[in-house]
């Protein structure tokens, strides 16, 4: 599907772009672009890479004129750049706005006046029932590219969009900070045990984007099915692989954080289409006639619940130790381990 095409991808330096551009580097694409404003991350990947497919892009999504620049004869574009740090998003509010709300207007604004053929954009679980403000950042982004899918005809530039959980060992996540705590005899500090999180792979993300894809309607949002843990067990899972007896310690939940996470709120699951290991949330197509919004509504929505990571499977601590082996982080911080 993407023989001969050329793919780019914002925030291209980070945990996910890393793992798209590796997921499509070896087969017939014709070029990867990375667009990012980290040079150094950059110049990292094109060492590391050495890959004539790979071409590197100086820019922010913030500035429109150097998405532009980086958008010639681009095929499909992959949308990940974002500010994604609970706490820093927290502090520096409009700078979440300036990256994730005002970038994506940027990008898809950007893609339509190419012709880009597809325009898949990341979001998160925290965009359900947002209660911080990365999370409320996340949602208007939502909001910007499900707008925007409106405006043209999807033959010409389709926008739609993926929703996922945590990503197991991505920068800022908890599992590398257990990891680095057990390195340094430290406490494992948890927030609440009871506290749940979607366990995700990257390379199941990476899937979830490849399926949107392949099966997204214009302003579609495409939510991947995920277990889920408590934070305490997850704590248990990492310590018993490193054969580790540090103590866990209850720091108390931080600001803007969730007992639990929402991939699909009831609103949306009311029109939810069940896709077996997915689910599809269509845009909202109706216009502007206010009318109905006040004379047409509907009764189900007091029936269902939202899809949220206390409701989903489960994970025990040794189905939590398999997944955990299935990441090359996990696995190369053991053998670092066994060896010391």
């Amino acid at each position: 599907m993407f023989k001969d095409k050329i793919l780019l991808i914002t925030g291209g330096t980070g945990s996910f772009g890393n793992a798209v551009m590796k997921r499509f580097l070896n087969t017939d694409v014709k070029e990867i672009r990375i667009f990012s404003r980290d040079e150094k991350k950059q110049d990292d990947m094109r060492k590391k890479y050495n890959n004539d497919k790979l071409k590197f892009y100086i820019g922010d999504v913030r500035d429109i004129n150097s998405v532009k620049n980086a958008i010639y004869d681009v095929d499909y574009i992959f949308h990940a750049a974002a500010l994604k740090q609970v706490p820093s998003c927290e502090f520096f509010p409009m700078e979440a706005v300036k990256t994730n709300v005002m970038g994506t207007d940027n990008v898809v604004t950007a893609a339509i006046e190419a012709g880009i053929k597809k325009v898949i954009c990341l979001s998160t679980d925290k965009a359900a029932y947002p209660i911080n403000a990365m999370g409320i950042s996340k949602a208007m982004m939502e909001k910007v590219f499900v707008a925007k899918s409106r405006t043209v005809n999807p033959s010409r530039t389709l926008i739609c969009g993926t929703r996922y959980g945590n990503v197991m060992a991505s920068r800022g996540s908890v599992i590398p900070l257990f990891v680095e705590q057990i390195k340094a005899g430290k406490p494992l500090t948890i927030t609440d045990p009871n506290m749940t999180r979607f366990l995700m792979s990257l390379e199941e993300a990476v899937e979830l984007v490849v399926f949107a894809f392949l099966n997204a309607e214009a302003g579609d949002i495409l939510v991947q099915k995920s277990p889920a843990s408590t934070i305490h067990d997850l704590a248990i899972a990492i310590k018993e692989l490193f054969k580790a007896d540090n103590e866990i310690k209850i720091i108390g939940t931080r600001h803007g954080e969730k007992l639990y996470e929402t991939l699909l709120t009831k609103e949306e699951y009311v029109h939810a289409e069940d896709l077996a290991n997915f689910y599809r949330v269509p845009a909202d197509k109706r216009d502007l006639n206010y009318d109905k919004y006040f004379v047409e509504g509907i009764k189900e929505i007091n029936k269902v619940e939202d899809y949220n990571s206390h409701n989903t499977e489960r994970l025990n601590i040794e189905q939590i130790k398999e997944k955990l082996l299935q990441l090359d982080f996990i696995k190369n911080e053991l053998k670092d381990w066994e060896n010391n």
